[in-house]
């Protein structure tokens, strides 16, 4: 017998996992790529969550398919900020509803937790999940299951309803008694790690569709960082470190131009048809944030094409310009 669990990397997903495992029931963790979650890389913390239960980690990226079935155009509409988070995780179980024949499961875990989420983890939310995703009787909630109907692995036979849990509400009590009964170790502090749940990525994804088409290949140029919107409709984005340095260095969007100084100080990008006004203000732009000690004029890089000017501009005249 074989199981599908959505996996997030977090601590319910993983004790779900346990508690089916535990069972006799091989579980194969199939993590959901949606393209926005945390920019922390969590590969090797979720493979290490994996392993000290004993599940195989699996990972699927559905970027493409969720930007044209789900983001812009949710059935149940958004959360607080940009998060449609009911059709999101319809769109999950869907996706690993098709994935059972091919991996050899008989029905789906996850670590979703009756009432934790008032919006989004209600009963009226948990059954909207399932008749969007077409997975009623199919989708196991370990944790709530004594809470919940008894789905087809519990009626079954297959699992033992009396060895999974009844956890409802938002105390974190019991899965944490779970988690030392386990003995798991690094596990993560409970909180999104869904970065359409954040109030500023969300001005960020509100602003570029109001600018621009949204596709794949712009998720990265949200993520990383200073954002700015200038006066002619440039978007300009500055490096704030020596690891968003790197992430944006690798960036190939044609959306964008690369911008660089022989200066100590940012790489930056901007858009590729941004005026000559734009150009201007953001190679000053740019230059208040290179390391002090330089003066007069400068020369920085558009993408091989030499733009000089001289630094007028402080790091507060860009506020004005901050997304």
């Amino acid at each position: 017998m074989k199981a599908i669990a959505l996996f997030s990397g977090g601590l319910d997903s993983t004790l779900a996992m346990k508690l089916i495992i535990d069972q006799g029931i091989e579980v194969i963790a199939c993590n959901i790529n949606t393209g926005f979650g945390s920019t922390k890389d969590r590969l090797t913390h979720m493979q290490n969550m994996c392993a000290q239960v004993g599940a195989e980690f699996r990972s699927v990226d559905i970027r493409d398919e969720y930007l044209r079935e789900v983001l812009f155009t949710p059935k149940y509409g958004y959360g607080k900020h940009f998060n449609p988070c009911i059709d999101c995780h319809a769109k999950m179980f869907e996706v690993a509803k098709r994935l059972m024949e091919e991996w050899g499961a008989s029905f789906l875990i996850s670590g979703e937790v009756l009432g934790q989420r008032p919006m989004s983890q209600n009963s009226e939310s948990l059954q909207k999940v399932l008749d969007l995703s077409n997975c009623e009787g199919l989708l196991l909630r370990p944790l709530s299951a004594l809470a919940l109907t008894p789905t087809i692995p519990e009626t079954e036979g297959w699992v033992d309803r009396e060895k999974l849990e009844n956890i409802v509400g938002r105390n974190r009590d019991r899965q944490m008694e779970l988690a030392e009964q386990f003995g798991l170790k690094d596990y993560e502090a409970p909180g999104g790690g869904c970065l359409l749940t954040d109030e500023h990525f969300s001005r960020k994804i509100r602003d570029f569709i109001s600018h621009d088409t949204f596709t794949i290949e712009d998720i990265p140029t949200l993520k990383y960082g200073r954002q700015l919107r200038l006066p002619e409709g440039a978007k300009l984005i500055i490096g704030r470190n020596a690891e968003e340095n790197e992430q944006l260095e690798a960036i190939q969007n044609p959306k964008y131009l690369h911008v660089t100084t022989e200066l100590i100080g940012p790489h930056s990008l901007i858009s590729a048809n941004a005026s000559d006004n734009d150009r201007t203000l953001a190679a000053k732009l740019i230059l208040a944030y290179c390391k002090a000690g330089f003066e007069g004029e400068q020369t920085l890089d558009f993408a091989g094409e030499p733009l000089t000017c001289v630094s007028d501009l402080g790091r507060n005249d860009a506020q004005k310009y901050f997304i």
